[in-house]
């Protein structure tokens, strides 16, 4: 009988949670088909943005200020490594050349 007491308040609690979920869904949809609330949320998203590209700079600010790299340095540091593995490639390939090259004249003298 214990488990018939666990499982009706899980499902008296899924069905609360599931009637609930409706009926926010269904208000937030009437909310904003009202063309004043949805300019209301359109400015309050374009504020949110707004002041989180305040905080990245004043953030950033007090990184450089504590001498701590910001995203930005990282992203710098990352294309400047990138770079440099992509010269390092180039050069190990241009080694192998030679160095088969080299290969290749060390065996020739020895055929004749």
């Amino acid at each position: 009988m214990s488990t018939k007491t666990h499982k009706e308040p899980a499902s008296v609690l899924e069905w609360l949670k599931a009637q609930s979920e409706s009926t926010i869904n269904q208000v937030l949809e009437e909310l904003l088909r009202r063309p004043a609330v949805a300019d209301q949320v359109g400015k309050l998203v374009q504020r949110a943005v707004k002041t989180k590209g305040q905080m990245d700079k004043n953030v950033e600010a007090v990184l450089h200020m504590l001498n701590l790299p910001s995203r930005s340095d990282l992203d710098k540091l990352r294309t400047k490594l990138d770079a440099l593995h992509g010269t390092l490639v180039n050069l190990n390939m241009k080694l192998d050349r030679i160095l088969a090259a080299q290969e290749q004249r060390k065996k020739r003298p020895a055929s004749h």
